[in-house]
């Protein structure tokens, strides 16, 4: 089998009314026009000579086109190659940029969208899913927790928790990062709301110093907090370090780290507890496998992140829900950043390989591939 072509599509749905950043992020007033003014993806699409069609996503967060430019220009290197050979493939494209520092950043995320495609080659072309291919289904159902409640004022938080029990989650995510008494506060509400048989996690993404971050840890320490997510700088490994050495509350990170050399410092020097690496940031299930055997050396559990993704990327993390055994427990996105304005890349690109959800666990299909079966017509109306 033979790779003839390779495509990259971006596509954006704007957001029509202006949103609160529903997040933490630094200067919000004025980053929230850009970063949060659309739902944007670019998926990698390849072809083979025996009519087997990949889908991968490189996750974005700003300039989709970015990607597709890097996807298509490295395009003359894998024409004509055997898309079995994900490893010399990975090696090849990583080659091209490795001694220019290209470790993370835009290259990477191609990279990984690119890999995801060709593992989905593979599975079709065994018949198999994904998972099947990374080791085996660990968790025939797959526990998963709703993310994640946003900052939409008390009222509609609690809302939103309520309507997670109501869909069956036994887990829900918190957003945080808007200040010490805020943050506290609306903690202590979720928590009286749902009750103390359900799950709950915290994600402050990165809104914090350490000292803050040590004063709300200590405080979350009374509610029964599954994980305190990226309290601080992904950078801050000291910091990282010093949160886990002083915090009885796991602390989790790694969303946005790249490739096994980010992992190792996040586990060797900021000595978290759990790691969340992106499939489709991270470089695709080639490196997530490796990223997966350096961290469970360190006993350290390895979860799925899906974030501000498309449904591509979910039905690809969730083969690695599905193999990997010591990741209990899977991100399934319910919220997207505008209340009033639903995102058509995770709704209606493609169905998800899910066979059944109840009780809080997820059955997946036993579909070959990552089991996406992509809508043409969302392409058709929101390529750019």
């Amino acid at each position: 089998m033979r790779i003839t072509n390779v495509e990259a599509i971006s596509l954006i749905v704007p957001i029509e009314n202006s949103i609160k950043a529903p997040i933490s992020i630094p200067h919000a007033d004025e980053l929230e026009k850009i970063v949060f003014k659309e739902y944007r993806v670019t998926l990698v699409k390849i072809d083979t000579d025996e009519g087997i069609t990949g889908y991968g996503e490189c996750m974005v967060r700003l300039a989709p086109t970015a990607t597709r430019d890097i996807v298509e220009y490295v395009k003359p290197l894998l024409i004509g190659k055997d898309p079995m050979d994900t490893e010399y493939i990975w090696e090849l494209l990583f080659g091209t940029m490795m001694n220019r520092g290209h470790f993370q950043g835009f290259y990477i995320e191609a990279i990984s969208g690119i890999d995801v495609a060709l593992w989905d080659i593979k599975g079709k072309a065994l018949n198999v899913p994904v998972y099947t291919l990374l080791g085996g289904n660990s968790h025939p159902k797959i526990w998963a927790y709703a993310s994640s409640i946003r900052f939409r004022g008390m009222e509609t938080m609690l809302k939103t928790a309520e309507t997670f029990v109501e869909k069956g989650f036994t887990a829900m995510k918190i957003k945080i990062g808007q200040g010490y008494k805020t943050d506290v506060m609306a903690v202590e509400a979720v928590r009286k709301h749902v009750g103390d048989d359900i799950t709950l996690m915290v994600d402050a993404n990165c809104g914090y110093d350490v000292k803050t971050a040590l004063k709300i840890g200590r405080e979350l320490e009374n509610y029964n907090i599954t994980w305190f997510e990226e309290p601080i700088s992904p950078m801050d490994y000291d910091g990282y370090r010093r949160l886990s050495e002083s915090l009885d509350v796991p602390i989790a990170a790694g969303e946005a780290h790249f490739l096994r050399y980010g992992i190792k410092d996040l586990i060797e020097k900021g000595k978290v507890d759990i790691i969340q690496p992106n499939v489709c940031r991270a470089g695709g299930f080639t490196e997530c496998l490796k990223i997966h055997g350096l961290s469970s050396s360190y006993d350290v559990p390895y979860l799925t992140h899906t974030g501000s993704s498309s449904a591509v990327c979910i039905a690809a993390s969730l083969q690695i829900a599905a193999a990997f055994s010591d990741c209990f427990i899977f991100e399934h996105m319910q919220s997207d950043w505008s209340k009033d304005q639903r995102n058509p890349l995770r709704w209606d690109l493609t169905p998800l390989p899910i066979k059944s959800f109840s009780n809080g666990f997820i059955e997946l299909e036993d579909k070959p591939g990552i089991g996406v079966e992509i809508n043409e017509d969302v392409i058709k109306k929101y390529r750019v």
